[in-house]
Order: structure tokens, then C-alpha cells, then sequence
């Protein structure tokens, strides 16, 4: 392993020699206190504001990560069990309305150190250049004030840190991989032979998962339990991978923090720090900047909780868009049952996938697209699946009876951001007193097109795969959007580097700045836009000087 490998990607040697995590890199963290004006707070500790803490941190930031959840600990708190891994998701109160109701806790929002990356399956494709610019190529959606050019170093970047393995990728912007792609399980296997023979290209990756060992990163084992926390913490996370590297360089997470509002100067009209509850207790962290990366739920609600004289209908609010545009991917799943045992566990739940399908067709009546992956539901989720079609009694264990016979894909749907589609303030109040968030959805005809196209895809190649029988059920997934970046304030909540339009030293960092969504899973990008993020925050006005930066690093053993 060479030196540059190693100083790029250190966290890999901050676990155990086992592969555990080093406990004494959080018991003996720099900690700062409330009245201390660190360089930079950051809300949340997830994909977003994982990369820009351990960014500014390396630069020799003082830098504050708060999170509402728990710092987990892999071996301790995590379990092989669908059920025992509630936890890792957010189950705050929430409530949820529209025409087409999106059910929030284990596919979208994650709780704790690490955020919903903890528990996403590990899948990182980048979007497509034609994501960028959605809206004057295709006439919906809406354009990046970015280009796919400015985020690409970052895609390279990522991809060498978390680090990612998989077939060289001849969608998009054609490009390879760090790694080769992992062996495939027995789902794998039939989506490559369905996809060949209905003529449809298929490739194994990408997924950010070790093959084979990477410093005390021990190998994948193919337990088929991505979702529910890598025990083994082989698949990448911000807990194992930027976290550790940020507690190395003299950054702080402070776990079950949560932030409730964003303090701004109404003379200045600088944030000055944010409100915080831990322990019960009502607190106060200072910071000569703010970078809010909560995610598409949690940072709508905090700045239209942050209202002030200034901004009476909530911070960064002058043009009613804080909150607008959520977007979901519309994700079905379609199984098929075969003859032969699959043991679609056996493996990272996506492992190959197909984006022939992701940009918009001329020939079809719908714009945009969609992707296909494997993805391999665990017996209570595939439950689930079984009762959605109408089974139940001795019939429904049937099924069940043949759980290990069954294989079954998954598709991301392109749906459109609407303004309608938003995050409001509910009457309800949780248990600190903030109000909940109220998320309304409805679908348009072009979301509903999609679905329905995805899903005779995937049940062609699962037929064409062999399978005598197949079943559908119709799901969402990743959530984005709710403060997006813009040219101008009128159309979006940041600018392309994420700095507010209202307040300057105000950030956001996470997915809720994207305009559009793709048909590719987020974490990748998020993690690459907070990246770019963060260098422009280092060659920016609101850098420390560089004496106090450099004393701020804590000496290393």
C-alpha cells in the first residue's frame, strides 16, 4: 500500500487491528465548549456532514459536529436481525399527507452518528451528465447551477476514500473503478442472465464494500445484512471511514445533540451558532459559521423553525422555497420464483444493476428515466411483500415456505420535484418542544409512467431469467430536495457552492440542495458536493487565518 494510499484514506487504519473501532479516537477527541466560537458547526454527522467536517478539520478547523442520535459502536450495538435494527432509524414523530403518502423511517432516514449511510445498502453510481441540466434538455425538472464536470474530481475522490468496487461503467460519463467488482451471489447471477438474454447491458457494481482486506478493514462475508449496520465494517460509512479521520485531526462529534434552532445576528445578519438540547438540557454552541446537513426532512424543519423578526416565515424562507421540491425515487420491486434455490441474502443487496434505461427516450411518452439493481428483501420485508399481493393463511406460508427460491430486482424512478411536494411546520410538538415535521406527496402522470415502465422491465428480465411466477410491489426510496441550490434566490434556498442566499456564513451540505435526482442512489453525490463544498469554504472569506488554523491541530501520537 503506498504512502498516498494510506494518508488518502487513513481511516482505514484507524479501526483495530481487528477491524473494530478505536474507542480511544472518541474518548479522547478534542472537545470544545458551548462558549467557545469554534470555526464551524455542523448539523449532522451523515454522508453531507461527515465529508465537510473531515475536510475542515484536516485544514486545521475547529470544527463541532452535532447529531441527535447515537455515536454506535458496529460490534456492540448492531445485530444480524431485521427487527433488532430499528434503531438505526429515525422513528421521531413525523406526519405525512397528500395524495400519495411517502411512509419515512428505514429507506430514507437514518438516526445517529453516520446517518441513514449506517444502514443504506452501499450502492455509490455518480448521476449523469444530463442530470444537470434536466430542464433545458428534456423541458422538466429544473438545472443545476453546477455541472457534472464540476462535481466529477469529487466522484474520483470518493470513490478512491470510501473505497469503491465494481465493473468499469459504460453509462453516463464512461469511467471505472478503484476496485474490481465483488463475486455475485445467486442474484446476481440470474439478473446477468436475464438482462443478456432480453438484450438489455448489465454491470456488477458499484458499491462502496471492500474487496478484500483495506488496511484493518477486514473483507466483505456476503452475510447479506447491509441494511441493518456492517457488523464487520467492511461496507463504508462516515462512522468508519471521514468520522474517525475528523476525530484524528482535532474535530468534535458530539452525539444526541439535537439542534432545534440557527442563531442569526439581526444586526449582522450573520448566523452566530445554534440552539441545542443534550441531556435534557437547553444549550448553546457558538460558531463563526453554520453548515446544516440534517437531511430532506430535518433541515427543512430547522430553518423554518429558526424564524425570526428578520424571517418571520422562517430562516432563508424570503421566497416560500425552504421546504418545496421534495423528491422520492419511486423504487418497485419485482420478485421472481424459481425452480432452483437463489438465496438472494447471500450477498450485498445490489450488486449488479443496468441504467439503459436512465435517460429520457424520444420514443416513450414519459421524460427521464429509471435504473435497475439487485436488491435482496430479508424474510420480514419479503413478508411484506408477500401480503401486499393479497396473501395470507396457509397460503402466505407457502410463500414464505419458499423464501430461498425467489429472486428479486429493484428499480429507481426518476420523479420530478414539485413545489407542491413540501415539508411544512406541524401543530404537533416532539419531545423537545419543536414542532414536527408535516411531509405531503403526490405523484404526477409522468412519476406514475415511469413506474409502471420499470416494472415490465424488470419482470421481463426475470422471465427471460427462467422464473414461473412474478410479483410486484410499488415503493419509494431516497429522499432529496426541500432547500435547493440555485443561480439566483428567487429559484433555489443555496448557491452552487451551498452558502445561503440570506445569511452568508450560513451552509447547507446535505441532499436537501439537490435540485434534481436522478435515477442513481444519492450518498456518492451528496458526499461529493459537501466536498466541493468544503474547499471553496477553505479558499473562502470565511476561512480562520492560517496561524490559528495551524495551532488549532492537536499534536498526534
Amino acid at each position: 500500500m503506498t504512502i498516498a494510499v494510506r494518508e488518502r484514506n487513513e481511516s482505514a487504519w484507524l479501526l483495530t487491528p481487528r477491524g473494530g473501532v478505536d474507542h480511544r479516537l472518541r474518548d479522547d477527541m478534542r472537545r470544545f465548549d458551548d462558549d467557545d466560537e469554534v470555526d464551524l458547526v455542523v448539523v449532522g454527522a451523515g454522508a453531507g456532514g461527515s465529508a465537510l467536517t473531515q475536510r475542515l478539520a484536516r485544514k486545521g478547523w475547529r470544527v463541532v459536529a452535532l447529531d441527535a442520535g447515537p455515536f454506535w459502536d458496529p460490534e456492540q450495538d448492531w445485530v444480524s436481525d431485521e427487527a433488532g435494527s430499528h434503531q438505526l432509524y429515525w422513528t421521531e414523530p413525523r406526519q405525512i399527507g397528500g395524495s400519495d403518502p411517502v411512509p419515512l423511517g428505514s429507506n430514507n432516514s437514518g438516526r445517529g452518528v453516520g446517518g441513514s449511510m449506517v444502514h443504506y445498502a452501499g450502492y455509490t453510481p455518480r448521476f449523469h451528465p444530463s442530470d444537470f441540466s434536466t430542464f433545458s434538455t428534456d423541458g422538466v425538472g429544473a438545472d443545476w447551477p453546477i455541472a457534472y464536470e464540476d462535481l466529477k474530481p469529487y466522484y474520483e475522490q470518493m470513490e478512491a476514500e470510501l473505497p469503491v468496487a465494481g465493473q468499469t461503467w459504460p453509462w453516463g460519463d464512461p469511467h471505472g473503478y478503484p476496485y474490481t467488482p465483488h463475486p455475485v451471489g445467486g442474484n446476481g447471477e440470474l439478473f446477468l442472465r436475464g438482462a443478456e438474454r432480453a438484450g438489455i447491458e448489465a454491470r456488477v457494481g458499484p458499491v462502496a464494500i471492500t474487496n478484500g482486506r483495506f488496511g484493518n478493514r477486514p473483507h466483505c462475508i456476503y452475510r447479506g445484512f447491509c441494511l441493518q449496520g456492517c457488523k464487520v465494517n467492511a461496507k463504508a460509512s462516515p462512522l468508519i471511514t471521514h468520522l474517525p479521520d475528523a476525530l484524528a485531526h482535532g474535530a468534535e462529534i458530539r452525539a444526541d445533540s439535537m439542534v432545534t434552532r440557527v442563531e442569526v445576528d439581526e444586526r449582522t445578519g450573520r448566523a452566530t451558532g445554534v440552539h441545542y438540547v443534550r441531556d435534557g438540557r437547553q444549550r448553546f454552541q457558538r460558531a463563526r459559521a453554520v453548515a446544516i446537513a440534517g437531511y430532506s426532512i430535518e433541515t427543512p424543519r430547522l430553518l423554518l423553525n429558526s424564524a425570526s423578526d428578520r424571517f418571520p416565515n422562517g430562516l432563508c424562507n424570503d421566497f416560500d422555497l425552504v421546504g418545496r421540491y421534495l423528491m422520492v425515487q419511486g423504487a418497485p420491486q419485482t420478485g421472481g420464483r424459481f425452480d432452483a434455490e437463489v438465496r438472494m441474502y447471500k450477498a450485498p443487496p445490489p450488486e449488479v444493476s443496468t441504467e439503459e434505461f436512465y435517460e429520457t427516450d424520444p420514443s416513450k411518452p414519459y421524460k427521464r428515466g429509471f435504473s435497475i439493481q439487485t436488491v435482496s428483501p430479508l424474510p420480514i420485508t419479503w413478508a411484506e411483500h408477500i401480503m401486499a399481493q393479497g396473501h395470507w393463511g396457509a397460503d402466505f406460508r407457502n410463500y414464505m415456505s419458499d423464501y430461498v427460491h425467489w429472486a428479486c430486482l429493484g428499480a429507481l424512478c426518476e420523479f420530478l420535484p414539485q413545489p407542491g411536494n413540501r415539508v411544512t411546520l406541524a401543530d404537533e410538538k416532539d419531545r423537545n418542544g419543536m414542532p414536527v415535521a408535516h411531509f405531503s406527496y403526490s405523484q404526477c402522470e409522468n412519476d406514475r409512467q415511469l413506474v409502471k415502465a420499470a416494472t415490465a422491465v424488470m419482470e421481463r428480465i426475470l422471465k427471460a431469467a427462467g422464473a414461473d411466477e412474478v410479483v410486484t410491489i410499488d415503493r419509494y426510496a431516497h429522499l432529496v430536495g426541500g432547500a435547493r441550490m440555485a443561480n439566483r434566490p428567487e429559484d433555489g434556498v443555496v448557491d452552487g457552492e451551498c452558502r445561503s442566499f440570506a445569511v452568508p456564513n450560513l451552509f447547507i451540505t446535505d441532499g436537501s440542495v439537490l435540485p434534481t435526482q436522478g435515477s442513481a442512489n444519492p450518498a456518492l453525490t451528496i458526499m461529493a458536493v459537501a466536498t466541493r463544498a468544503a474547499d471553496r469554504l477553505i479558499a473562502g472569506p470565511d476561512a480562520p487565518r492560517r496561524e490559528d488554523a495551524a495551532a488549532s491541530v492537536p499534536a498526534r501520537a
